[in-house]
């Protein structure tokens, strides 16, 4: 009796042992910085935080204004005016009537899509909107039809709001997506980055119900911004530090496989597929 009380006991003081890496785990080098001039920082009444990564490899010009309109402090008395259900939360200026600053320039080019499929990974299965899904090396999820590519509307897109066409918006109104993906809007609008972190902030805010387009019915229902910076604009103290996961190794491989064959005890029949805006890549707080 002794014996096996002893043995009890050595046993719940020995440590557990440490989980066996999986093929899908990064690697330390897989995380790499996204530059501070691609933060932008957005933020609401009672220091409510929203950071945005931005695409400028693939939106050029409308992210040029838009880091011309964080310098310019646009969005210093911008507010939220269009929260629509299971869709977007839009903001910038509701009256439409604020003068631009200089260098902005007013109607870019339909960024929509772009000649080339940079993608280093491709899923499995198609969808209704394309023909082929990936990832760019640096975690960007991009969907093609073969002849041209795109950013695919999903969860925590930001695009730039427009009139109908040939509007295509200088970025002074951005919407964020928070709902099921919107894919039927993808190659319609240009899409200049990602909600990193603060999408809670967004999504929680109060349904409109003017139009039927979720914009708020009176002006006092208007959530107003009191900034918006570029990371690189802010003290070196106050500048948020994020990591995206590289896409172009085999632990990303892995990790998509994973994502398309979801495995016991939960899942019991693993689809082999998933829509892209299922294998968004993984962003982190830098160390």
């Amino acid at each position: 009796m002794l014996t096996l009380s002893l043995a009890l006991a050595l046993q719940a003081a020995a440590p557990a042992a440490a989980p066996a890496p999986l093929p899908s785990d990064p690697l330390p080098g897989d995380w790499r910085d996204i530059p501070a001039d691609e933060l932008l920082v957005m933020t609401l009444g009672e220091g409510k935080r929203v950071v945005i990564r931005l695409a400028p490899r693939y939106a050029p010009v409308h992210v040029a204004n838009i880091r011309t309109l964080a310098a310019a402090g646009w969005w210093d008395a911008a507010s939220v005016y269009r929260v629509h259900d299971n869709y977007v939360v839009q903001w910038g200026d509701p009256t439409e009537k604020k003068p631009l600053p200089e260098g902005v320039i007013a109607q870019p080019p339909a960024e929509y899509d772009w000649p080339k499929f940079d993608a280093v990974t491709r899923l499995t299965r198609t969808d209704p909107y394309s023909s082929a899904t990936g990832h760019s090396a640096d975690g960007w999820p991009l969907a093609t039809n073969g002849t041209v590519a795109w950013i695919p509307h999903c969860y925590g897109m930001v695009g730039v709001a427009r009139d109908l066409a040939p509007s295509t918006g200088s970025g002074g109104d951005l919407y964020a997506v928070i709902g099921h993906g919107p894919r039927h809007l993808d190659r319609n609008i240009a899409i200049v980055g990602r909600v990193l972190e603060g999408i809670e902030h967004l999504s929680a805010l109060p349904r409109g119900t003017e139009g039927g387009l979720g914009l708020y019915k009176e002006a006092s229902q208007h959530v107003a911004f009191t900034s918006g910076r570029l990371a690189s604009a802010l003290p070196e103290a106050q500048r948020p530090r994020f990591q995206v996961r590289a896409a172009d190794n085999a632990r990303f491989a892995a990790w998509i496989k994973a994502r398309e064959n979801r495995q016991p005890p939960f899942f019991n029949l693993p689809s082999g597929g998933a829509d892209i805006c299922n294998v968004m890549p993984p962003v982190r707080r830098a160390e």
